[in-house]
Order: structure tokens, then sequence, then C-alpha cells
């Protein structure tokens, strides 16, 4: 049966895209009390997510369809909407998320600060595979599934959205290969539970001296940090100039080049050498897919042009260029989803909200161990669950100069993201009995 949507050029579908992307910042940006309580409850993210979803839910666009030939034959079609944002839009994102990371600034944060950013990584590698053991004592067939439908497998999205962000998320998709029509239930799980512990770490901010005292932490060293980073911001920030972009968005597509034609080479050399890299039951499979050297490589390039004068760029705004391409890749991705596949499985907001609690009983008792100030454990967990969007969030509720604080951990988590929950990946595996 044809079920070809009304729009099918690409050109106007993601006309369609950017639409979607557009009304949701403007409307965000409107300081009204209907927009401002709107917002308060529904995160821009979701709606870029939902409203291509909608479009494709309603049949208007399509990420795929059926449709006849000139013989009268029923033929696959697809976009290649999301093929472009995924290689290259997200190669070039993390390239510019990662241009500005400073490992000397991050290391002088001292050792609580980084202690709590892994704490709550380890939280994630751990709290996965947890989740499941528990849920599956209760609900077996919630966390069952086989082949593409593997419930592990799209569990995987959320371990790379909660480590890394939202191109460590899009990473484990791909790396997977999670059935995308099933997907959507995992973006709801990702948007609800992050904004549920998110909106617990906001109520906890107004109440930070309170918490601060009952971990007997001393936050005299936070004080001493908003200076220091007031300063580097400062000394960073610039109008930006043409020019500025111009380099800016070489930088990102040569890049994007170099990774495509380093994954190539590397897949090759393993697949074609190596027969352990070729059985798809083996944990080292991943390590043939080109989109996984292709994003590591990304990667890698930025963080090696971190310590070059590239890294000024992030005054002329390179963070936010990387964050136009995640916001454009994630509503590509809206736009795979029929918003009637969401409560197919309803058990899967379960597994979300033990393995959040599992985290964030992890945090909390390491803070208490080490007598960490809430500071580190709200940033901590921010800059790995929801990564450069809403760490520097959290962080600048604690006074505004800190938001590059949340930044530079985030902008760490982008690096240790897809390694993390490649490791929670095939922990979950295990515990699902794959």
């Amino acid at each position: 049966m044809e079920n070809s949507p009304f729009f099918t050029d690409d050109t106007i579908v993601f006309g369609i895209i950017m639409l979607c992307l557009g009304l949701v910042f403007y409307t965000s940006s409107i300081k009204t009390k209907f927009w401002t309580i709107f917002y308060k409850f529904v995160p821009t993210v979701l709606l870029c997510y939902l409203l291509p979803a909608i479009f494709n839910s309603l049949g208007i666009i399509s990420s795929d369809w059926k449709e006849l030939d000139a013989n009268g034959d029923l033929v696959e079609k697809s976009s290649n909407v999301y093929y472009i944002a995924s290689r290259y839009l997200l190669p070039a994102s993390l390239v510019l998320m990662t241009l500005s990371i400073d490992l000397k600034s991050i290391f002088n944060l001292g050792p609580k600060a980084l202690i709590m950013f892994f704490t709550g990584t380890i939280g994630i590698i751990i709290g996965g595979p947890l989740a499941i053991l528990l849920i599956s004592i209760f609900s077996p067939e919630t966390v069952g599934g086989a082949g593409f439908d593997a419930v592990w497998r799209g569990l995987s999205t959320l371990a790379g959205s909660w480590i890394g962000g939202g191109a460590n998320q899009a990473a484990m998709l791909e790396i997977y290969e999670y059935n995308p029509d099933k997907y959507g239930g995992m973006v709801l799980v990702d948007i609800v539970v992050a904004n549920i512990w998110m909106a617990i770490l906001l109520i906890g901010i107004g109440k930070s001296n309170r918490i601060d005292r009952w971990l007997k932490a001393d936050n005299s060293a936070i004080e001493a940090l908003k200076q220091k980073v007031s300063t580097y911001a400062d000394s960073i920030t610039r109008n930006p100039s043409l020019t500025d972009y111009m380099i800016m968005l070489s930088i990102a597509f040569v890049t994007v080049g170099l990774a495509h034609w380093g994954a190539d080479g590397i897949s090759n050399l393993l697949s074609n050498n190596f027969e352990i890299f070729n059985d798809r039951t083996s944990a080292l499979a991943s390590f043939t897919s080109k989109f996984f050297w292709m994003i590591t490589i990304a990667t890698a390039i930025g963080i090696v042009l971190s310590f070059t004068k590239a890294k000024e760029y992030e005054g002329a705004g390179a963070s936010k260029l990387g964050s136009i391409c995640i916001y454009i890749l994630v509503a590509t991705i809206g736009m795979k989803m029929d918003l009637g596949m969401i409560f197919e499985n309803p058990g899967l907001i379960a597994i979300g909200l033990v393995w959040m609690t599992i985290h964030a009983v992890l945090l909390i008792g390491v803070a208490k161990l080490i007598k960490a100030p809430y500071f580190f454990l709200a940033v901590g967990s921010q800059a790995n669950v929801g990564g450069a969007a809403s760490a520097p969030v959290v962080a600048a509720a604690f006074h505004p100069s800190l938001a590059t604080v949340g930044v530079l951990l985030a902008v760490f988590g982008y690096v240790v993201g897809t390694y993390g929950a490649i490791l929670c990946t095939i922990l979950m595996q295990i515990a699902s009995g794959s």
C-alpha cells in the first residue's frame, strides 16, 4: 500500500525542518506570560523533536516511505536529510563543541569536581544494567526483544545521551542500529526522566547552602572559581566577523572530510584483517563501524585543536554553531518517528526512572563521602545527563559567570560519552541475557 508523504523533495523537507526550529526558538525568546509558562514545562529540545514527528505522523514529511513506480510496483524510498545531518553536521558539531575544551582548566577545578563528574558517568554506566535487572524481576517483557528491536539497543541511546549528549546519543543509534520506528519511545524516556532530574537539581540550588551544610562541604573554592571563570570568559569573548565564521566552518568541515577518510581506512583495515571484528555477536564488532570512527576522529581532532589558538574561536561562537548542527540533527531524527509508537511500552519510563535514581543515589553518596559542594554535584551530573544544553544552565543558576564551567565539563562529557556508552551497552546486553 502506498504511503508516500505529501512532500518528498528534500529541499522542501529541509525547509520544513528549519521552519520548526525557527518557530521553537522564536517563541522561546518571547517574554510574554504565556510563552514563559509554556517553556517552563515544555523543553525546547522536546519541541524540536516533536514538531517534525507530528509532521511525519500527519503524512506531510517522512524519512522513509513506499510509493508506486512507473511499472506499478511498490518500491522503498527515503529522504537524505537525516543522512546529511548525521554524517556531515554531527562530526562538524563534535569538533566545534570540543574545540573549546581546556583540559588544564578542568583539572584545575580540583579533584572533587572531577570525582563528581566521573561519579555521574559511572552512575549512568552501571545504572543501565542494574535497572534492566531490577525491572526484569517484575516485567521481563519490558527489557526483552530480539534483533534490532532488542531493548538494550534502544537503551544504548539513553546511555549516549546521559553521558555525553545529543551527538553521542545519535552515535549510539547508528552504532547499535536500534529500530528507528521504536526510537521515539527512547527519546520520550530521555526527555521526561532527564528533565525531572534537572528540575530537582534546580530546586536544590535554592537550598544549596543548607545542602552544603548537610554535606559538610566547604564552598569557598567556588567563590574563587567564579572570579577565575569570569576572567576567562571576558578574555575570549568578541564580536565575530565574517572571517571568524568562515574559519570556524572551514575547521568544522575539513574535520568532517578527514573523519570520513580516516573512518573508511580504519574500518576497512579492521574488517579485512581481523575476523573477530566481523563477528556481530562480539563487543568488538562496533569498531568496524565507519560511523563510530568518524565521530571518534572528529572528537580527537577537536581535542588536538583545543591545545592551539583555534580554541579562541569559542569566543566567536564555535559551540553555538555546533549547537545549531545538533538541533538540526535532533529535528531530522524526529521526522523518522511516528508518534503512535511512543506508548507501545510504558515500562520504558520505569527503566529510566530506576536508572536515574541509581545515578542520583551514587552522586549523593560520594558527595557526602568526600564532602563535595552541591555545585560540583549538580554540574557534574548535568554535564553527563544534560550535556552542553543544560550543564551551563545549571552552572549559571549558581552564578552567571560559572556557565563556562558547565560548558567545559559538558564538552568533556562529549569526549568520554561514546566510550562510556559502549561499555554501558555491553553491560546492558549481558544483563538482558542477549
